[in-house]
């Protein structure tokens, strides 16, 4: 991985859901040299001092880490969090319908979407089918149609009044169901117990090489097929589909990978944890309200020493940078801004502080990152919302209070934030990789310097 923002777009154009996000990071981590582990097995004869590992929950969930090879039990754990979902449209489980004389696929908002920039969109398909192979066994096979097959088309001027010219007003189960074919007279007869269109599941047989009745299972989301790209007058911009919090998958990713070519003289642990349903409020056997994170802790612990009074000491002395996608100061909607926090493009990574605990970000977490900074050469930049607007949150208050390590809340600026494309800094990519990648290098030895 280059951390330039080229390789961010195609990682973000590789992965048009979790589960994509998850196999493609797979495949880098493979690539390095990380070890897979699975959940399943005892890891007491694998995991050890100087190793590099990774594991999944679900396929949509990763978790990635390397172990110093002068780590002791006791030592500090060094967290990057993230998630890998966005708001998207997903598939329902019975999806077959019609009108008019359109097959369309029905669907279901996942998250807070701005579903208006979803109208007329050239959209695909992708996700996980979960397939009968040859030999009798069942498989989850992932899917990424890529080419345009959905649209959700706007209603035109004419047929608006004028009061709906006014505010573009939808209802999202009637007008967010996308066409994929014209019906025609004689054709497109349907089994009337299916619960997916024909002419649908003979297009996922298809790519997946399988017969339509060995399809047994899908979870499919719709997706943008216009590829990421950079703009402006210097393409000092660049803008993509789920920027929220692939972007964050990447950058922790990519300092992970940097730090694990050299974790001769490191003394901790440093680990990458992405998590899955983040935009649906994290309570999942996948989300960062599920044990995943608390147990990657006491697992990766316990092959070293399972002492309890040990597994304490442990996460006192650890820490946790909870990244997500921060929001920049909008040129037409500067209102929006606290006067003294408006965070900009290109001008480094945001720290979120909210005092009703929305972001877990205190003194003690937001000086140890403002430090690592600096150390770093990474500029950084403060947020906080105005008392008269609501405060999004993150998996940093979460984990902090059911794990009770430090956190920090954190993110790169970006606009349009939760629209089917949104909009970042190129050198904020950069920076920020940087401020990852210092954190899992210096952490340790800044906390030991520190009497708090």
């Amino acid at each position: 991985m280059t951390g330039q923002p080229s390789d961010l777009l195609k990682f973000i154009d590789d992965s048009p859901t979790p589960f994509h996000v998850v196999a493609n990071t797979e495949a880098l981590l493979s690539t390095a040299g990380f070890v897979q582990l699975k959940e399943r097995d005892s890891w007491k004869t694998t995991v050890v001092a100087g190793g590099k590992y990774y594991y999944h929950r679900n396929r949509s969930t990763i978790v990635a880490f390397t172990i110093g090879n002068k780590f002791q039990p006791g030592n500090e754990f060094k967290v990057v969090g993230a998630h890998t979902d966005s708001p998207v449209l997903k598939v329902k489980p019975v999806s077959k319908r019609s009108a008019n004389g359109y097959l369309q696929v029905g669907v279901e908002c996942y998250g807070g979407g701005l579903w208006h920039t979803w109208f007329d969109r050239d959209l695909t398909l992708a996700g996980c089918v979960i397939v009968q192979e040859e030999d009798g066994r069942y498989s989850r096979r992932l899917v990424n149609l890529k080419k345009a097959l959905l649209r959700i088309p706007n209603l035109c001027i004419h047929l608006q009044t004028q009061d709906e010219r006014l505010a573009f007003k939808y209802n999202k189960e009637v007008h967010l169901q996308p066409i994929l074919s014209q019906l025609e007279a004689g054709l497109n007869k349907e089994n009337e117990n299916a619960k997916h269109s024909s002419a649908l599941l003979s297009l996922l047989a298809e790519n997946l090489s399988v017969p339509v009745d060995k399809i047994l299972d899908l979870e499919l989301t719709l997706a943008d097929t216009q590829s990421g790209t950079t703009w402006g007058l210097k393409n000092e911009f660049l803008s993509s589909p789920r920027l929220d919090n692939q972007v964050h998958c990447y950058t922790g990713l990519s300092a992970l990978l940097a730090h694990s070519a050299n974790i001769e003289e490191d003394t901790g642990v440093s680990m990458l944890v992405c998590f899955d349903h983040e935009e649906i409020g994290s309570a999942s056997a996948q989300g960062a309200e599920s044990p995943v994170m608390a147990e990657a802790i006491e697992r990766v612990l316990g092959t070293f020493d399972p002492c309890q009074e040990l597994l304490k000491r442990t996460i006192r002395n650890s820490f946790l940078v909870s990244a997500d996608v921060a929001h920049a100061i909008h040129p037409n909607y500067p209102e929006k801004h606290e006067k003294q926090h408006q965070p900009g493009l290109n001008k480094g990574t945001v720290i979120k502080t909210n005092q009703n605990q929305r972001y877990a970000t205190n003194a003690e977490t937001g000086f140890l990152i403002r430090e690592l900074a600096r150390r770093a050469d990474a500029p950084i930049q403060e947020f906080v919302v105005r008392n008269d607007c609501p405060c999004g949150s993150t998996i940093g208050p979460i984990i902090s209070s059911k794990v009770g390590i430090r956190t920090v809340d954190l993110g790169i600026p970006s606009l349009s934030m939760h629209s089917i494309r949104e909009t970042m800094g190129c050198d904020d990519v950069v920076t920020n990789i940087k401020l990852f990648t210092t954190f899992f290098q210096q952490f340790g030895a800044l906390d030991k310097n520190c009497d708090f």
